[in-house]
């Protein structure tokens, strides 16, 4: 059985992304079922020189729709990376799930090839499209979603595997 670069990019990414609301939202009702202080969780950390859990957020949706967008050969679209609340951050995961719906296996298709190019952290980086699909982006989504998860756990929100994981059917 083959696999197409938009049945391993679009749809796992949504995935990611929609069990990552969940995990917000879980975050949210926490703080509000203990009338904490929202910025408590928005702001914390597992380790002092890691980003809180608002960054890991930002970079999470940031790989994916920079994904979707490299991959069919277009610019990601820029976010403010300004969120301070559980539901901007919550509207921050829609509008990269919204833009992870605009596209269609004929524009990510045949892009394992494609030479994707970009900064990180102020240092070009150039990848082919399956590597940079493979090694790149899904190890990346996958750990900002689960450090975002593991902020929240290690703060008391009852999570569990299945609220990474979302539906397994």
């Amino acid at each position: 059985m083959n696999i197409s670069m938009y049945q391993a990019s679009i749809p796992l990414c949504i995935k990611s992304m929609s069990n990552l609301a969940r995990i917000l939202e879980k975050g949210m009702a926490h703080v509000e079922a203990r009338s904490l202080d929202p910025s408590v969780l928005i702001d914390a950390r597992l380790y002092p020189d890691m980003f809180p859990l608002s960054r890991q957020v930002q970079i999470a949706t940031d790989v994916a729709k920079g994904c979707a967008s490299r991959l069919a050969g277009l610019e990601p679209p820029k976010f403010e990376d300004n969120e301070q609340t559980f539901d901007e951050l919550k509207t921050r995961v829609g509008k990269t799930i919204a833009h992870l719906e605009t596209f269609s296996p004929a524009q990510i298709d045949g892009s394992e090839d494609r030479t994707i190019s970009f900064t990180v952290g102020g240092r070009p980086v150039s990848f082919r499209g399956l590597y940079y699909l493979l090694y790149f982006v899904l190890p990346n989504v996958y750990f900002h979603v689960t450090t975002t998860y593991a902020i929240l756990r290690h703060n008391g929100v009852e999570l569990g595997k299945m609220d990474f994981l979302g539906d397994i059917q």
